[in-house]
């Protein structure tokens, strides 16, 4: 693992950005990063209303199927709904970190993107990753931010998250960025349940176990509060109450109270 220091201090990170090869035009504005066996981030700079077409031409090939733009429109979102491709507006500063309405937004199309391909990966023979276009201006700050988001969300340690997306583009982040990304950024509590539960799934088990059997001593201990049965009319009140009967004084004692 790196240090953050490693970071702050070396322009291009760890190691040189590395690109699609000699494929495309756009080899050099592309990085590839894998989130998992169905889902991957692609992180490029921003296409303009004369460059779109390549870039069409590249995401038909790499299966794309979202674009984040978190930058100013550069280009109509008709050109890319024609080819299914849904384009998604999180714009925040240049330079900045992510707000929290942001990242939830972002969270969100990623956790419905991997749930939908991974259907598509199951009833496909020869399945094709699905893939999440980001793009700010240059891509190398506001984008990568995000996809580093992601894959800190997916239990990745923060250093090694900030280490894999600068080996694949180099110069990403600034020194705030960095920061926010190694110190400050917290997983949400559903990204934590879900890590402890991969790491020690038996724990987890024996831990549920253990409350539900709490909830059953509970409920068998605490006495049930009594309920009052409601009459339906107050003479029915009367007549079930308890009535105090005195005992009649016999006819003898009656006859002698009067001599005596």
């Amino acid at each position: 693992m790196v240090s953050v220091a490693t970071y702050h201090n070396t322009p291009g990170g760890v190691s040189g950005r590395k690109g699609l090869g000699k494929l495309t035009p756009l080899a050099n504005s592309f990085s590839l990063i894998q989130y998992n066996n169905s889902v991957r981030f692609l992180i490029m700079d921003c296409p303009t209303a004369s460059t779109i077409p390549l870039y069409l031409k590249e995401f038909d090939r790499l299966n794309v199927k979202d674009v984040v733009r978190v930058c100013q429109p550069t280009y109509e979102k008709d050109v890319l709904l024609e080819k299914h491709i849904v384009v998604h507006d999180l714009p925040f500063q240049d330079g900045d970190v992510p707000p929290s309405s942001v990242i939830k937004e972002w969270l969100a199309l990623v956790n419905a993107r991997v749930a939908s391909a991974a259907e598509e990966v199951a009833f496909t023979e020869q399945p094709v990753p699905t893939t999440i276009a980001v793009h700010c201006v240059a891509g190398l700050g506001r984008a990568p931010v995000l996809v580093a988001v992601a894959l800190i969300e997916s239990g990745m340690d923060p250093l090694n998250v900030i280490e894999l997306v600068r080996s694949k583009r180099r110069g990403a982040f600034n020194n705030r960025q960095i920061t926010y990304l190694a110190d400050n950024y917290k997983r949400s509590s559903a990204s934590k349940s879900a890590m402890r539960l991969r790491q020690n799934p038996l724990a987890a088990a024996v831990s549920g176990v253990g409350a539900s059997r709490s909830q059953a001593t509970s409920a068998a201990v605490t006495p049930q509060p009594q309920i009052p049965q409601i009459k339906d009319s107050e003479e029915e009140n009367t007549l079930n109450s308890p009535v105090s009967v005195t005992p009649k004084p016999s006819f003898f004692r009656k006859i002698f109270s009067l001599f005596s």
